[in-house]
């Protein structure tokens, strides 16, 4: 029994590193700010939901299982509203978004052929 929830918790923390790096790469390769805060702010909430779930399933009942779900909480709650908080002020700075001409090679300012 202790082999399969091993095993589960093992999947579950990998799956979360896999969806924060996913997310590493997005914030990386998008191509404005608006694009790079939604690859980060979809990726943290469920990257870290399913590490603290990992982990939780390695504490079992106690205290600590209390606190991994409070923090699990908070998470889900100020990630959304953070983004949604840094989006709101850059749109009203109006800062624009990247414009990619369908012509190029995908880059902003490229030579048109």
């Amino acid at each position: 029994m202790q082999f399969i929830l091993d095993s589960a918790s093992w999947l579950l923390i990998l799956a979360g590193g896999g969806f924060i790096l996913t997310g590493a790469i997005g914030v990386i390769r998008m191509p404005d700010f608006y694009t790079r805060l939604h690859a980060a702010g979809m990726t943290d909430t469920m990257g870290a939901s399913l590490f603290l779930a990992g982990m939780l399933l390695q504490t079992g009942l106690g205290i600590t299982s209390l606190k991994l779900i409070l923090l699990w909480v908070f998470i889900l709650f100020t990630s959304p509203i953070a983004t949604h908080a840094l989006i709101n002020a850059a749109f009203s700075a109006k800062l624009g978004m990247a414009q990619i001409d369908d012509r190029t090679d995908g880059k902003s300012g490229g030579a048109k052929s």
